[in-house]
């Protein structure tokens, strides 16, 4: 008999209200299987960038609940990291004190720590910055950075809010092949929260739809793109059909 896979998140009848207002999310249901790349899109206000909140374990759930690889949210921490729109980075620190500052609040030797960034600045490509400080770089070479801190804890699961919103069409084109790229080798579970269905169809293996007033799951969308993802993908007529088909999608929850 074949064991059954424990999903790398999974909702079970999530509410979210704030204070005495209205519920943010109301009764949302979802199960991500490991290594899916999820893309979370809909109207502002619909609770996208909360339910990534609740899933890193940075509030509380109203009622329902979430389990991360089987464990609660706050208990998965170790497992899980959060990427936001803003790098974030500390100014008088170099690119390379950035990207190990959680391995350097950990405790880990020296060695470790210079190997493990090492490896990383590789992967995103930025050993030539590695001395380098933040004002010196690029919006996208400051995302990298942040993705590449992000890393340093080895996650499973990537929550992404937003982290290319504030980049130039073409950067931000660069990134999500970057971030493509780097998927495919890392095998990472990802929930990405996004307003552009074009980005969210060429990352991901399935789309998430929510509707407003409150936040709830309208449509669930497959991906089904073939091949690896590159800037050829942008120009397939299935990557076009897949767009029409979640913005469409995207407009009926809008008239809700």
């Amino acid at each position: 008999m074949n064991e059954r896979r424990v999903p790398a998140v999974n909702l079970e009848s999530v509410t979210k209200v704030y204070g005495q207002g209205s519920p943010i999310l109301g009764d949302l249901s979802v199960s991500i299987a490991p290594g899916e790349f999820v893309s979370i899109i809909g109207p502002s206000g619909c609770g996208k960038s909360t339910l990534l909140k609740l899933v890193a374990g940075l509030s509380p759930v109203t009622s329902g609940t979430i389990a991360v690889d089987g464990m609660t949210p706050v208990n998965a921490r170790e497992i899980t990291s959060f990427i936001f729109q803003d790098p974030t980075l500390l100014p008088w620190r170099t690119v390379r004190k950035n990207v190990g500052l959680g391995l350097e609040l950990e405790g880990v030797t020296r060695e470790r720590q210079e190997s493990t960034v090492d490896s990383l600045l590789a992967l995103v490509g930025l050993e030539h910055v590695a001395d380098s400080y933040p004002r010196q770089l690029s919006g996208g070479m400051k995302m990298r950075v942040s993705i590449a801190r992000a890393l340093a804890s080895n996650p499973r699961v990537l929550l992404m809010d937003e982290p290319f919103a504030a980049l130039d069409e073409m950067t931000r084109d660069h990134m999500n092949e970057e971030l493509a790229r780097l998927y495919k080798e890392r095998e990472w579970t990802v929930l990405f929260v996004t307003h552009s269905v074009a980005e969210a169809v060429f990352l991901s293996s399935r789309i998430l739809v929510l509707a407003p007033h409150p936040g709830r799951l309208a449509h669930d969308i497959a991906i089904d793109l073939p091949g690896e993802r590159t800037a050829e993908t942008r120009r397939s007529e299935e990557f076009d059909r897949l767009v029409a088909r979640v913005s469409r999608s995207l407009r009926e929850v809008g008239r809700t």
